[in-house]
């Protein structure tokens, strides 16, 4: 039985849809006052002074960095700089810090600001940031995240803070894209009183997890052995009964929601009807239980050898992805992806003539990985190739 396969991606048709729906709740005061950076006391004149960014400082005596537009000091403008080039995020300014350097040669920086207001005991907040790694880091990390305290740090030691990271990415990846921006979100409850809010790396060296960069070739200047990001649209918001945190961006929906596997199926004549069935499948964007072309075309292969075969019962067995898994307790749009997807198939299955009663469904979540996986397969693809209903053939 050959199989041939193809990756059909982008298909923008669904993206105003995907973003549409993970729009889960409007955001009204951000408790972070200049979260991008973009009101300041003076202009920066030198690496090391975040504290010319209103309402920012750096909690220990290695200063982190401010980024501006500037012409004089090229060291410190936006969007190239003496670490790399980024466009900001939000505006025109960033912060920078350095989050790990190889067996702590390197000591790490932090940026910490003051709440507008202290936050209130049992609320929940959707805590959030954006980071891009600088193409002169010669590592990348993870642990990335925020604290939320009480007091706030200080020291004039070029030391570490070793503490609790409040928010971290769901998966606490190591950030190693050198182009656009990752976004770290949560949700923090608090426990009353939390009015300093401090980004960094609050992991041990031994602790941390990292990996080696290799330095693109149209950036010029001299790697350091360290993990450096860049810092942009910081927000604390309070989430009201029933609202929760959307913590994908743009560009993640984006790529998420717009990546559909398709795989091509070559039938053989001497294949049963039992394998024609069984080798099909249906496959879904990122949140989605959208039928494509190519899916009802194989569920009406399906619906014929059903009718051909009345001695077939067939389960419908739905799958999600592990991101989706992992959102569905924030946003309900991702909670039972599996089933949803399994119960638009047998809608359609039912419409084409099968019998309600000759079909089983079952969600299997993301405890059945395709087989379409390959070793080579990306992220995405892997996402992709998950988010699917497969099909299992069994005598009545």
């Amino acid at each position: 039985m050959k199989l041939n396969t193809k990756l059909v991606a982008k298909v923008c048709s669904l993206l105003p849809i995907g973003i549409m729906a993970l729009t889960s709740f409007s955001q009204t005061e951000n408790l972070v006052n200049n979260g991008s950076f973009e009101s300041l006391t003076s202009k920066p004149k030198k690496l090391g002074q975040i504290e010319l960014a209103s309402d920012w400082t750096s909690p220990t005596g290695v200063r982190a960095d401010l980024f501006t537009p500037t012409s004089k000091v090229p060291e410190i403008s936006t969007p190239t700089n003496f670490y790399g080039s980024e466009e900001a995020f939000e505006g025109s300014n960033y912060a920078g810090i350095l989050a790990y350097s190889y067996n702590d040669k390197m000591p790490r920086s932090y940026i910490m600001t003051k709440l507008s207001t202290p936050l209130k005991k049992g609320a929940r907040y959707c805590v959030s940031f954006n980071l891009a790694l600088a193409e002169l880091s010669k590592y990348s990390s993870n642990d990335i995240g925020v604290n939320l305290s009480k007091k706030a740090f200080g020291t004039d030691e070029k030391s570490s803070i070793i503490d609790e990271a409040h928010v971290l990415h769901p998966d606490n990846k190591i950030f190693n894209a050198m182009y656009g921006w990752d976004k770290v979100c949560g949700v923090f409850i608090a426990q009353g009183g939390e009015k300093f809010l401090t980004i960094g790396n609050f992991n041990t060296n031994d602790k941390t997890e990292n990996e080696k960069n290799r330095k693109p070739a149209d950036i010029k200047g001299t790697p350091i052995i360290a993990a450096y990001y860049y810092i942009d649209d910081v927000s604390v918001f309070m989430l009201e009964d029933g609202q929760s945190c959307d913590c994908i961006s743009d560009e993640a929906i984006e790529n998420m929601t717009s990546t559909i596997y398709q795989k091509t199926v070559i039938l053989k004549d001497n294949m049963t009807a039992k394998q024609k069935i069984e080798v099909q499948s249906a496959y879904f964007g990122f949140g989605q239980a959208m039928l494509q072309p190519q899916g009802k075309t194989a569920l009406d292969l399906i619906a014929e050898e059903m009718k051909k075969n009345p001695g077939f019962k067939l389960e419908v067995k739905g799958h999600s992805n592990s991101e989706e898994i992992s959102l569905a307790d924030e946003q309900e749009k991702f909670a039972d992806m599996d089933k949803k997807r399994a119960e638009v198939v047998v809608a359609y299955l039912i419409e084409a003539g099968v019998q309600e009663h000759r079909i089983i469904t079952s969600g299997q979540g993301d405890s059945e990985p395709s087989e379409e996986v390959s070793e080579g397969d990306d992220e995405d693809l892997i996402l992709a190739k998950n988010r699917r209903v497969s099909f299992v053939v069994r005598q009545q």
